[in-house]
């Protein structure tokens, strides 16, 4: 709150539950004038306009979206017009309309935030694209104190949003990560039909509340009617692709207590305020400790014991491989790059979708690798062709959205990498997950499950030792560099900037005994082995 108050865009990474809210809603009341919150869920807009009307402040919230009317719409507007001190809630989808920008504009914003920030980085090209065009949009409002939240960012994952938000000056605040309270167990299993009665035996007899995510919508609906089959919760099915008003009736059960159990794929629980989740159990692996992290955060948020279980089989990475791998349209790109170049003045996306026929989302999408990759900017919420792209003919402009892909995705696989690396590893689990978001920790939890077996033990005492036989899937996990044990190496911290010779420059993620971990920027999360990065001088500090 100081830092906001004092005029500093921040970003606040803080567990679910954590009070990032208050942040913007406290400074909202002593700054005055209109905050803009950038939030993905509807549901969740309304759950925070309640909040903020029932907690009697002196403001006026509202949510502006498409499961309103015009006319209700228009009521919204009016009012913010008139409030000295007024919240507005929008998806990101209504920010990239002109209009919105226009009456903003008039309006005028004393604060700009932006909830779930993440989604700037893990989720940009394909899940909320124009959640990439926000730091344009914050710009072109003159841009106001503003203000990222979320409730996990490794090291990369911040950098990537300070930039792409265009955060100036900004405070970065980290807290939260330990959290005493959640048991970690992951359970290795061989045959899918033997993990999936493992999940159902183990989910009828934890105690209620819990969440079980798992990957496709087919899942969600199969096994939620397995459970429910079971008897021993009450058990409801959430995915992405259900109507909103289906959508919003199993959040409010669950929130109400009339559901035991929501079986649901990722789209399930940004922002859920329910403080008694005894346990978030994964059917399949995350696609990235990020993500996983956010959502075991959502279990014990009350400070009483909760278990956070991942049900894993190696062979489910070739699925979550599979969703990491986009392939960009080369004929939706090269129509756009046509498009642009025979353009006289910037294109806004509804005059691009209607030259090529395009639809408006996929032509969001292409637009974002062609920024990726330096060959187009946004002027005033259009598109033009940057010097360095109208100077390429339109099958480079192609190659170069395509190369930015490709970065993307080996990136998104590496983030996978790490993922079957905790599922794998003999280490504390608690302690190799505040590694990663560089909260280095000197000692075993007792609490998870490689801690209760011994196996953290062994593990601690092998790398004490100097030797290499302490965990099957870290023994191979480098492929540039195979070899352990502590050396007299150069000593690198974390969130130190480095060069290596083939993968360019990356920052250090987390600093252990024999290796460390870091992220390039065009390649993704790497594990090196300290002792070849001393024999080959691998890294350099910059």
């Amino acid at each position: 709150m100081t830092a906001v108050l004092a005029g500093h865009d921040l970003l606040a990474v803080m567990p679910t539950g954590h009070g990032k809210s208050a942040i913007y809603q406290m400074a909202a009341l002593a700054l005055g004038g209109l905050t803009v919150v950038v939030t993905p869920l509807i549901a969740l807009q309304w759950d925070q306009v309640q909040h903020l009307v029932d907690s009697g402040a002196d403001l006026t919230a509202v949510a502006i979206n498409s499961s309103r009317t015009e006319h209700e719409n228009a009521a919204s507007w009016e009012s913010l017009a008139k409030a000295a001190t007024a919240v507005v809630f929008l998806a990101p989808e209504q920010l990239v309309k002109p209009e919105v920008r226009e009456r903003l504009t008039a309006r005028g914003v004393t604060q700009f935030v932006v909830d779930e920030a993440h989604c700037v980085s893990a989720w940009g090209h394909d899940f909320r694209p124009d959640y990439l065009r926000l730091g344009e949009i914050i710009d072109d409002l003159g841009h106001p104190v503003t203000v990222a939240m979320t409730a996990t960012g490794s090291a990369p994952v911040r950098e990537d949003i300070v930039a792409k938000l265009r955060l100036r000056d900004a405070e970065i605040q980290v807290s939260g990560f330990e959290r005493p309270n959640l048991h970690l167990e992951v359970v290795r299993h061989q045959h899918e039909s033997e993990k999936r009665q493992a999940v159902l035996d183990r989910v009828a007899g934890l105690e209620a509340p819990g969440l079980v995510y798992v990957a496709t919508r087919r899942d969600a609906e199969e096994l939620a009617e397995e459970l429910s089959e079971a008897g021993a919760h009450r058990v409801r099915a959430f995915h992405g692709t259900m109507p909103a008003k289906q959508k919003k009736a199993v959040y409010d059960e669950f929130h109400a207590g009339e559901v035991d159990v929501v079986v649901a794929t990722s789209a399930f629980g940004m922002g859920i305020d329910k403080a008694d989740i005894r346990f978030v159990v994964h059917e399949s692996i995350p696609e990235s400790v990020d993500a996983y992290y956010q959502e075991i955060g959502r279990a014990g948020r009350d400070g009483e014991p909760a278990r956070a279980v991942l049900f894993y089989r190696q062979e489910d990475l070739g699925l979550r491989s599979f969703f990491a791998t986009s392939s960009p349209h080369p004929a939706k790109l090269a129509a756009i790059g046509e498009q642009l170049k025979k353009a006289e003045a910037p294109l806004e996306i509804a005059e691009l979708a209607e030259g090529t026929g395009v639809s408006a989302r996929s032509a969001t999408q292409q637009l974002n690798l062609l920024i990726e990759a330096g060959a187009v900017k946004e002027v005033d919420g259009s598109f033009a062709l940057t010097p360095e792209g109208r100077d390429r003919r339109v099958f480079e402009l192609v190659s170069l959205a395509q190369e930015a892909q490709e970065q993307r995705d080996r990136i998104e696989h590496s983030r996978i990498d790490m993922m079957r690396l905790f599922a794998e590893t003999n280490e504390c689990r608690r302690r190799f997950i505040l590694g990663y978001f560089g909260a280095q920790s000197d000692h075993n939890c007792g609490l998870c499950d490689t801690c209760e077996s011994g196996a953290a033990d062994e593990y601690s005492a092998a790398l004490a030792g100097g030797t290499s036989g302490a965990s099957e899937g870290d023994a191979d996990a480098d492929a540039d560099a195979a070899g352990t044990g502590a050396t007299g190496a150069e000593e690198f911290a974390v969130d130190e900037k480095v060069e290596h010779e083939q993968f360019g420059p990356g920052t250090v993620v987390s600093v252990e005994d024999d290796r460390i971990t870091v992220f390039f920027e065009k390649e993704g999360y790497t594990v090196l082995s300290k002792e070849l990065i001393a024999e080959k001088h691998l890294l350099t500090a910059q």
